[in-house]
């Protein structure tokens, strides 16, 4: 558990391991770093002549550092230009910043927060996104803090880890709201630490029965309600999609409903829904056995789900919202479905099942049908649904399709804000045209040769929307890192809890 602190202290006075302090891309220090540099003897001007540091983005320097500075060390971190500083280029910066001071083996840390009129650029760039400087620093850097030890035995020596940030202001007048900037931050970091956790574990862990019970546990700490559907009571539903996937698996499935009740009681809800196939082998139609051991994400959509109903309730956000996560395996047995099944949803649309390694739709299908008994303001669902969206956008965004252009719209730029980049795709009649069988209502996949594996897949779930403003989230290529991001640890990473708060937010405050 890392800790914050909040102290009001000049710089020079301030005692700890690592002082780090932001700074805009320039030629030579100015303002309060050409001030401190002064008092250091031109330690700071130097590196800035020679190019050595130049405060670009994400660009760090770190100093030795002696009196009258009370620090161990000092280190620059850069921003990029003054003008072109946003709330994620800060976010990055203090990501960056911390992961450095781990690596260089300090465990108490500190960042220099300069008074909301000392650097106009940045507050004038951050102001748009109603985030403070404190809470994106705070966020950031326990972000890029995280790591996941639960199966690592302890050794003698034990790894570094920062323990203690804290947040330095010169002016007494900020403490107030920096401390409930700092709360805020913390907030957020640990619903998608949450989820994070849950995309980690090894799927004997995280079983649909796992799922349910932390969802369990965390409505009861954060006040929400929380109901898991049985197989038993899925039969009466008629959810057969659901069932038809687990019926390979001997791990039951569940069907986790969480709520928070943040508005009125007649308000209707925003309903989010999250794919939590904790375990995906494609079924029968088998994935090849490369980077199977992967495919533990593939509940990634639940976590995110359940992450994000956590940070509505620690929140407070003054609005009623609902996540579904239909869990399940999806398992290659002699009991599982065969491609040629014909399945009927609870909708009562009958699905042949052409390729068993396209579940997720399948679960997702009765999931949709269900969410609309809450008669939603909204809907949002999130699947690591399709290779697709990977050969479409890589990994820098998840795409977003679905039957309302201004939903859409309002997600990409909360995106845009939290670094969790969205972009928009298409459902056209022809797409929809592309999943209708010869046989049933649908299929779960296109015909061979029509392409377009996103939109044919957000183009099945929409048979299952009603006439509510809905919107899918693709996050197959999102959702796992393969590398170290400046606030995302190689792994699991969360992406979508910061984004969902941010609009829910917005719509709690749209009334």
């Amino acid at each position: 558990m890392i800790k914050t602190a909040i102290k009001n202290q000049q710089l020079l006075a301030h005692k700890t391991e690592c002082l780090i302090l932001f700074c805009v891309e320039e030629k030579i220090p100015t303002g309060r770093l050409a001030e401190l540099d002064t008092k250091l003897n031109g330690i700071l001007k130097l590196p800035f002549i020679n190019k050595r540091f130049e405060g670009k983005l994400n660009q760090t320097l770190l100093l030795n550092v002696t009196k009258p500075m009370q620090a161990d060390h000092l280190l620059l971190v850069g921003l990029g230009e003054g003008i072109a500083v946003t709330t994620d280029k800060l976010r990055q910066a203090a990501g960056i910043a911390a992961q450095l001071a781990e690596k260089s083996k300090f465990r108490i840390i500190s960042f220099d927060i300069p008074a909301n009129n000392s650097s106009k650029d940045l507050y004038t760039r951050l102001d748009k996104s109603n985030d403070s400087f404190s809470q994106v620093v705070v966020e950031g850097s326990l972000l890029s803090l995280y790591h996941f030890d639960d199966y690592k035995q302890p050794t003698k020596e034990r790894p570094n880890r920062v323990n203690q940030i804290t947040l330095l202001t010169q002016t007494k007048s900020q403490a107030s709201s920096i401390r409930s900037a700092v709360s805020r931050g913390q907030k957020l970091a640990t619903a998608v630490a949450t989820s994070r956790d849950l995309i980690s574990q090894p799927s004997n862990t995280a079983t649909p029965s796992y799922l349910a019970k932390t969802a369990k546990g965390l409505a009861k700490s954060l006040g929400m309600s929380c109901k898991v559907l049985t197989t038993r009571e899925m039969k009466k539903l008629r959810m057969g999609s659901l069932l038809g996937v687990s019926k390979g698996s001997e791990e039951p499935p569940a069907f986790i409903i969480l709520e928070h009740h943040g508005g009125n009681k007649s308000d209707p809800p925003i309903v989010i829904v999250g794919k939590g196939i904790t375990f995906d082998t494609g079924g029968i139609s088998l994935k090849p056995p490369a980077n199977m051991d992967e495919m533990k994400m593939d509940m990634s959509g639940g976590a995110i789900t359940i992450g994000t109903l956590s940070a509505a309730a620690a929140l407070k956000i003054p609005l009623n919202v609902v996540g579904l996560i239909p869990a399940s395996e999806n398992m290659p047995s002699g009991t599982a479905i065969k491609p040629g099944d014909i399945l009927r949803s609870m909708s009562g649309k009958t699905i042949e099942v052409l390729n068993t390694d396209a579940e997720g739709r399948l679960i997702l299908a009765d999931a949709l049908t269900y969410a609309a008994k809450y008669k939603p303001k909204a809907v949002i669902d999130l699947a690591t649904l399709t290779g697709a969206v990977i050969v479409a956008l890589g990994h820098q965004a998840a795409a977003v399709l679905g039957n309302n252009d201004e939903l859409a719209t309002c997600l990409q730029q909360c995106g845009e804000v939290t670094g969790e980049r969205l972009w928009p795709l298409p459902i056209w009649p022809e797409h929809e045209k592309a999943v209708k069988s010869d046989i049933a209502d649908l299929k779960n996949i296109a015909s061979p040769g029509v392409g377009a594996g996103t939109i044919t897949a957000g183009a099945f779930l929409k048979a299952f929307v009603g006439n509510f403003p809905w919107c899918h989230l693709d996050i197959a290529g999102t959702s796992w890192s393969g590398e170290d991001k400046p606030y995302t640890p190689k792994g699991a990473s969360g992406f979508g809890v910061r984004l969902l708060v941010r609009f829910l937010e917005q719509e709690a405050k749209n009334g």
